[in-house]
Formats: C-alpha cells, sequence, structure tokens
C-alpha cells in the first residue's frame, strides 16, 4: 500500500511540476499555450464569420465554459486525477503482471513511418470515442453525465470542453489497453489531441463550414448542431462522430436532413438544469428530469443530407 501511495505522491508533484513549467516556459510542445491559441484562432473565426448572426458574440454561458476547459484539462489532474489515473496504470500492470503479462504491447507499429503511426492513433482513438460516445447515451447513469455536455444552450467553440470530469475517467479507462496495446507514445498522443481538439472546437463553434463530399468522412459545425437539438430524432441520440463522421455513416447513425443555425438545444427540462460549475458537477447525483423525447414522427438515423 505504501507504494500506491509513493506513486500518488510522486505523480501529484511531478503533474504539479510539469503544469508549471507548462504555462511558465512557452514553447511548440506547450499544451497550455496550445489551447489557447486553438481557442483564439476559432473563437476569431467565430467573432468573423458567425453561423448565428443574431447570436451575442459572448454568449450564455462563455465564461462557465471557459472555466471547464482550463478545469478538465489542467485542475482536474492537478487534484487527483493524474494520481489515481497512475496508481490505477500501476495496479493493472501488477495484475497482469502476476498471471504471466509483462508486456500489453501486442502489435507493433514502431515500424511504420512517423506519419502512418500518427494517422492510425487518430483514427483508433476517434473509433473508440464514437462508440465511448454512444454508450454516454445509452446507459442511464452515464447519460446523466453527458448531460453536463449537453446542457449547453447557445454553441460555441469553448462548448467543445464543457463536459463532466467523469466523461474523462470513462474515456480514459475504456481507450487505455487498446492504446497501451498499440504501444504508443505520449508524444503522439499529444500530435492527435490537438489535432482533435481543434476539429472538435470547429464542430462546437458558431461556424457554417461548407465541406462537401468530405461530409461522409469527416464532422462540421452542421452536422454536430443536430446531435445537441433537444427534440433527439432518435431516443438515444444521433451523430456520435468526435471528429470523424465515417463512424455515424457506417453504423446508421447518422443524421442531417438539412442545415439550421436556429435548432433549440438542450433536453427535455434543462431550463431547470443546474448553471453554475458546482451545481453541474453535482447534477448527476442530485438532478432529475423526464427522458428524452423523440424527435419528430417519420425521422431516422441516416437521413441523407440535402
Amino acid at each position: 500500500m505504501d507504494r500506491y501511495a509513493q506513486i500518488a505522491i510522486d505523480s501529484t508533484v511531478g503533474y504539479a511540476r510539469y503544469l508549471w513549467r507548462d504555462v511558465t516556459q512557452p514553447s511548440l510542445h506547450s499544451y497550455f499555450y496550445l489551447l489557447i491559441g486553438v481557442s483564439l484562432l476559432v473563437y476569431a473565426l467565430e467573432l468573423a464569420r458567425p453561423w448565428r448572426e443574431a447570436q451575442p458574440r459572448v454568449r450564455r454561458d462563455f465564461w462557465l465554459d471557459a472555466f471547464y476547459m482550463f478545469f478538465n484539462f489542467f485542475l482536474f489532474s492537478l487534484v487527483g486525477y493524474n494520481a489515481a489515473s497512475d496508481v490505477v496504470v500501476q495496479l493493472v500492470n501488477d495484475g497482469l503482471a502476476s498471471v504471466g503479462v509483462e508486456n500489453l504491447v501486442a502489435i507493433q507499429v514502431g515500424a511504420l513511418p512517423t506519419w502512418a503511426q500518427l494517422v492510425l492513433l487518430f483514427v483508433l482513438r476517434d473509433l473508440i470515442h464514437y462508440w465511448v460516445h454512444r454508450l454516454l447515451h445509452a446507459v442511464p447513469w452515464l447519460w446523466r453525465v453527458h448531460q453536463v455536455h449537453h446542457s449547453v444552450r447557445e454553441m460555441g467553440f469553448a462548448a467543445h470542453l464543457r463536459f463532466h470530469p467523469g466523461e474523462t475517467i470513462v474515456y480514459r479507462a475504456i481507450e487505455y489497453l487498446p492504446l497501451a496495446a498499440i504501444g504508443f507514445g505520449i508524444d503522439d498522443f499529444l500530435l492527435v489531441h490537438v489535432t482533435a481538439l481543434t476539429i472538435g472546437h470547429l464542430n462546437h463553434a458558431n461556424l457554417r463550414v461548407p465541406i462537401g463530399p468530405l461530409r461522409y468522412l469527416l464532422n462540421s459545425p452542421q452536422m454536430h448542431l443536430w446531435h445537441h437539438v433537444k427534440a433527439l430524432p432518435e431516443p438515444r441520440g444521433v451523430n456520435f462522430g468526435i471528429s470523424l463522421s465515417l463512424w455515424d455513416w457506417v453504423f446508421g447513425t447518422a443524421y442531417w436532413p438539412y442545415d439550421d443555425p436556429d435548432l433549440e438545444l438542450g433536453f427535455e427540462g434543462v431550463e431547470a438544469y443546474p448553471r453554475g460549475f458546482f451545481g453541474q458537477l453535482l447534477a448527476p447525483l442530485t438532478w432529475r428530469a423526464a427522458s428524452r423525447p423523440r424527435g419528430p414522427s417519420g425521422s431516422r438515423a441516416g437521413a441523407r443530407p440535402e
């Protein structure tokens, strides 16, 4: 037990030192400044070419979402998540070692060119996230966690990072073993994560991004807005793809009947949902509303965009 306690202490101290260096010593690998830079760039695009022109430039809950952005990527790890993750990873490794498994790496990708490794990581991670996202909508107690993200009433880039920290635990727990089995390193994750971050910001932004035939491959603000619509066209949701829309078309969960910047967003009862950070943090345990409504009769997943 002392060993795991020491891992937790070392992990917390190590992460605090990393975060301090990341903030005080800017570089091309500084995630703190990459996050700010991507956010400012996408926000500038929103201000220059807003899709919903009547929406306030500083939209409803903008500052709440900005806080979520820093909490979920920095403060959450500092207050215990990073330490808990390292302890759990060590417990998993110790458990595997006890049954004779010393190395999780089952597929060697090191011989591939760097670009191929990055593409493979991006696609595999996005596929895992697609299925986790579906799980968040399908399992009632996970949906209560995911409701924090769907409490957004006016869409903008920062809404991308309004999500309950419990989602981080779910995503990382499920993706850990398959990605570890391929043996990707932290530098790979940084490059892929920043790419996914940029796409996610754009998909939530107050922008119209006409992508033509690429709509069958890439997600977009027009398609993702239907995922947030209040009257869901399917009881368990549509358009679950994070970066790639490909999975929705392949697995029959795509829904994009037309472009509409003024869709009503949220879920049934969202008007009474907690508005503050701490209220939303506790909402999965304390808040209840009616089940999610079906959309208009005759709507279906997989409808072809017009």
